[in-house]
């Protein structure tokens, strides 16, 4: 699997993981109980997880939606 996007934004979380599902991409959000570390104060990053072969198809549908800057490059 390839990192898609990382932030602590929860909302941009569920925005990309809704338009990824819509698209019939599988993903997986990594970290998230990293808050019980962190004191549930959103200072760790969550990172959203597709698979290799949807990474370029996930990359466009997040910059057709508005939010390609969120996007890892690498």
């Amino acid at each position: 699997m390839k990192e898609l996007i990382r932030t602590n934004d929860a909302v941009v979380i569920s925005f990309v993981e809704s338009l990824l599902k819509d698209a019939g991409i599988e993903s997986l959000v990594a970290d998230q109980n990293m808050s019980v570390l962190d004191g549930s104060i959103g200072i760790l990053p969550r990172r959203v997880l597709v698979l290799d072969e949807d990474l370029e198809e996930a990359r466009r549908i997040l910059a057709d939606a508005g939010i390609a800057n969120e996007i890892r490059e690498g």
